[in-house]
């Protein structure tokens, strides 16, 4: 099966300082991968890396077969079809919540005002926001604007969901909450690859886990095997920190 995404041997520096070091990264259709490490070694960069935020020095990405690290190609056609969810939301503050969620259908993909607010009322509804479709972002809690946010990736019908940390900012309530709506897209078949500290997550949800580590993916492979029979001892130590004891 040809892979959905595919990341052959990238690098990123920022000036000296290496951030992405010969990553390679295959994504099926309905895989959810769960990039786990330290703050600082790689996860966010990678991300806005495959979401053509960051311009990489070397390697290739493919999106459904096509190269999109090519200079050539142009991201705003690349982004149309992927969804990418931010730590810090990064709703328009001065946009309901109904209009965050419409804009991209409607100015990207030619949607009608009906048929793209039809689509954001459903979702809303699905994740528990119909009563807030009109208010603005800061009327919201942070679970409230993370689901938001999930919902306005989600009504473009991404083939691709990049998740950057996105319950860092909550707390466990919270997180719990968003969580489940992360899992709940998980079971839908959602093609997800997503940064994260919440380990029980990664272990339940994930089809693979990728262990970095300044800037490498040291070790990929079923949750199973990465959380109870890691190869790498920086993958064990890391491990041991995180975990509980």
């Amino acid at each position: 099966m040809t892979p959905l995404l595919e990341v052959v041997d990238v690098r990123k520096s920022y000036g000296d300082r290496v951030v992405l070091d010969d990553v390679t990264l295959s994504v099926q259709p309905h895989d959810v991968v769960c990039l786990i490490g330290s703050s600082g070694s790689g996860k966010s960069t990678l991300l806005r890396c495959l979401n053509l935020l960051e311009d990489i020095d070397d390697g290739v990405i493919r999106f459904e077969g096509h190269e999109i690290s090519d200079p050539r190609v142009d991201p705003r056609e690349v982004r149309q079809r992927m969804g990418m969810v931010f730590q810090a939301y990064n709703l328009f503050p001065h946009l309901s919540v109904l209009d965050n969620c419409t804009l991209a259908p409607r100015r990207v993909h030619g949607l009608s005002r009906r048929a793209a607010e039809d689509r954001a009322r459903e979702l809303l509804t699905t994740f528990g926001l119909s009563e807030h479709v009109d208010k603005h972002p800061d009327r919201l809690s942070g679970g409230q604007q993370q689901r938001a946010a999930l919902v306005r990736a989600l009504c473009t019908q991404p083939q691709l969901l990049l998740l950057d940390e996105i319950t860092a900012a909550l707390d466990p309530e919270l997180t719990g909450e968003v969580l489940g709506i992360v899992r709940d897209l998980a079971d839908r078949g959602t093609t997800m690859v997503l940064a994260t500290h919440e380990m029980s997550f990664a272990r339940e949800v994930a089809t693979t886990v990728c262990f970095l580590s300044e800037g490498r993916i040291l070790e990929q492979g079923p949750p199973a095997e990465i959380f109870t029979a890691p190869r790498e001892e920086r993958t064990r130590q890391f491990l041991r920190r995180v975990l509980p004891q």
